[in-house]
């Protein structure tokens, strides 16, 4: 993906969400992220959130492909990055209020092992960027 690719990225988000995907692909550059995509699909890994683990984030599946496996492709090809950096760890967070995600990750053998509060930016219906805040389960695998 570069960033000429973003504009098609709009249905995973706003501007302010493409600007993230943007840092991503930054930091990608430079060694100290993976961002994986397969055609709109894509998900990133962060080598420098967690010392020993890849930190998995931004995994976006258009909704109309949606249960057909690419999530579970796209995990598993960044568990294989995590591992050949000589990492034995994954993790991630996903929302408290997103069942659907973290039966995924689940049944892909994560496991909780605490919650935390989470901000971000995002922008709002009419344009303004607001500090959207959560409660994410962050879960891990041993891999």
């Amino acid at each position: 993906m570069t960033f000429d690719d973003l504009p098609a990225c709009t249905w995973s988000g706003s501007a302010t969400h493409l600007k993230a995907v943007g840092v991503a692909l930054d930091r990608a550059k430079v060694g100290v992220a993976d961002y994986l995509v397969v055609g709109e699909e894509a998900v990133a890994v962060d080598y420098d959130v967690s010392p020993g683990s890849g930190t998995l984030w931004q995994l976006a599946v258009h909704p109309t492909l949606q249960s057909c496996g690419i999530g579970t492709i796209l995990v598993r090809a960044l568990e294989e990055r995590i591992a050949a950096r000589g990492m034995s760890r994954a993790e991630l967070g996903v929302e408290h209020d997103n069942p659907r995600a973290k039966a995924l990750y689940e049944r892909l053998g994560y496991v909780a092992f605490t919650r935390r509060a989470e901000a971000w930016d995002a922008e709002a219906p009419n344009g303004e960027i607001i500090r959207y805040e959560t409660v994410c389960d962050i879960l891990f695998k041993e891999l």
